[in-house]
């Protein structure tokens, strides 16, 4: 185990040469998120996420969180640390400052969920749904629920949780059965609800649930299901806490990884019916529910960013410290950082680390400009490109979080496999983010389907074309730039040649999605490692001696030899004539 620092000189420098910050925060509503302001804020928040929650990871995953008398009980080593955190408003800084928000910008808010994510994830998912439930309400509240609810939930007072699954209904949705029946100017809910994450603690004063149900003369399928409010207390009319709601947890799960989270299982109306509040249009659960889940996927793309980052940094400590073999140029017994296939091990977790936050950024920074840009046409640009680049995000991330948590743990040698040095753990935590708000086929088949068949590509070529600019854009580049964008044309054309063929056979789209997300995966990320390699080169050229300019470039340059390459091969799957999907049947996975 090893102390977590923030990176924030990383965090800065693509504040300001990917997202452009100084003129981001000139967008209507973000008059009070200056860059001197940022510049005074994130200094302070990575001072309290290395110094009180960065500490709480190892002890509060050997803690678990369990079920004791129809009450979870939390890792105590987490006491008073959430309060702390909202006390010091880190729970929400985008939060709307018509309910009390900091009113910063999204993609400030994600510089300080990944230093939380990074400290401890299986506590970050607290507020992580709960900013989930906000983005929901706002879009789909009606006006009392919000002057009830925001104010309560911006603040980290109170939590939310999103409940889908059921026993009989996971990823297929249109199974859900819990009820909802109408009583005056509420609804009664009934039903099981499982995988809820922190669906119940005591850590905030209130947990606000959004409830996926039907009604009794709902239509089947996906079309008949509605979404409900539906909090632990209810809420009196001065705003004060009221009765406990019928609902309860009846089981915590016992997980691989992400110990300190309680995943509950939850009943709701054991004892007549919990009362909940429709969210939305009536039968229209889905697109509301959506909504939150799109806006959680993004969030869970940086969870993999923010324990790849932990990772990386254990790894390069324990590197440093462990002493062995002997090394050409080192006197004596030397540091297995010094070892080629460790330098080799450790830059592939770096790379594949920051390539994935430049992308999850410029993500972010494209929401935030769909909702404040003062142009209308680039606001509508920058809302296809977010929903373009979430499954990606997504996808991506968690995919290499999986590969940079496991690198962590071979850097450590046979110490990696034994859990008191604490690597294992960012492991087993990683392994849940390419499995839940979505698996990853999931969002691989959503990227493919949705954000390239349905339009005709259109979007991806528009990407694509943004690529291809940052190319000519370094036509007069230093060589060591110029060989980098030698390598983004190589890429743009296999993502060309992948994008003409998934066009021409979109029957055969769902054998090839996986390998269709990860060569574009690769291939955005690198085109944003490109650019913030030359914005370092040009600091270089001004007289800049920080070496963290010159590691920029060497990130960048080690994508592309080591990691870039890849993109043959997913190439190659994706233009196959093999179609699998449709040649193995069930009984050839059968042992004979």
């Amino acid at each position: 185990m090893t102390v977590y620092k923030v990176p924030q000189k990383e965090i800065s420098f693509i504040l300001q040469e990917l997202v452009g910050y100084d003129e981001h925060c000139k967008m209507p509503g973000y008059e009070d998120a200056s860059s001197d302001m940022v510049e005074a804020i994130l200094p302070e928040a990575a001072k309290f996420f290395e110094e009180v929650v960065a500490p709480s990871n190892w002890e509060a995953d050997t803690q678990p969180a369990h079920l004791n008398e129809g009450a979870v009980v939390t890792a105590p080593m987490l006491d008073g640390i959430y309060k702390q955190m909202v006390d010091a408003g880190w729970c929400c800084l985008s939060g709307d400052v018509k309910y009390d928000g900091a009113g910063f910008p999204g993609v400030i808010d994600v510089a300080v969920q990944e230093m939380l994510q990074s400290a401890n994830l299986g506590f970050s998912l607290l507020p992580m749904l709960t900013r989930g439930v906000i983005h929901a309400l706002n879009l789909y509240g009606t006006d009392e629920q919000k002057d009830s609810y925001l104010s309560q939930l911006i603040s980290g007072n109170w939590s939310g949780t999103m409940n889908l699954t059921e026993p009989q209904a996971g990823t297929d949705l249109s199974a859900v059965k819990t009820k909802a029946v109408p009583q005056g100017d509420h609804y009664l809910v009934s039903g099981q609800k499982i995988y809820i994450t922190w669906g119940d603690h005591d850590l905030a004063e209130n947990v606000i649930h959004l409830v996926l149900a039907r009604l009794p003369d709902a239509p089947a399928g996906n079309h008949g299901i509605s979404l409900f409010l539906v909090p632990k207390y209810l809420i009196n009319t001065d705003g004060s806490l009221g009765e406990r709601n019928d609902v309860k947890p009846v089981g915590v799960e016992h997980k691989l990884g992400i110990h300190s989270s309680p995943t509950c299982t939850m009943a709701f109306g054991d004892n007549g019916g919990a009362v909940g509040y429709l969210v939305g249009p009536l039968n229209q659960g889905l697109m509301c529910m959506f909504s939150m889940m799109n806006n959680a996927r993004l969030s869970v793309g940086h969870q993999g960013i923010g324990v790849g980052e932990r990772a990386y940094q254990q790894a390069v400590a324990y590197a440093l410290d462990r002493v062995q073999g002997k090394v050409q140029g080192v006197e004596g017994n030397a540091p297995i950082i010094h070892h080629p296939d460790v330098k080799r091990m450790l830059m592939q977790m770096r790379a594949l680390t920051e390539a994935g936050r430049a992308m999850s950024f410029f993500t972010i920074a494209a929401e935030d400009r769909s909702h404040r840009h003062p142009d209308a046409d680039q606001r509508a640009a920058d809302a296809l490109l977010v929903e373009l680049m979430t499954p990606l995000v997504k996808g991506w991330c968690t995919e290499v979080s999986m590969e940079s948590t496991s690198l962590g743990v071979q850097v450590h040698g046979g110490m990696g496999f034994i859990e008191e040095t604490g690597a294992a753990q960012h492991m087993r935590d990683a392994r849940i983010l390419p499995i839940y708000e979505g698996t990853n086929g999931i969002q691989a088949l959503d990227f493919v389907g949705r954000k390239c068949l349905r339009d005709g590509g259109e979007t991806i070529a528009r990407l694509l074309a943004d690529m291809q600019q940052t190319i000519s854009e370094l036509s007069s580049a230093t060589s060591a730039i110029k060989s980098l964008a030698t390598a983004l044309a190589t890429t743009i054309e296999q993502c060309q040649q992948a994008l003409d063929y998934v066009l021409a056979n979109s029957a055969k789209s769902p054998s090839l999605a996986y390998s269709f997300l990860m060569l574009y995966g690769n291939s955005v990320s690198f085109w944003l490692l490109v650019k913030l390699a030359a914005a370092a080169q040009i600091r270089i050229d001004e007289g800049a001696s920080d070496p963290f300019y010159g590691q920029k470039i060497k990130t960048a340059s080690f994508f592309s030899s080591q990691i870039l390459t890849r993109n043959l091969a997913y190439l190659a799957s994706v233009i196959t004539d093999s179609n699998y999907a449709e040649e193995l049947v069930a009984a050839d996975f059968q042992t004979l």
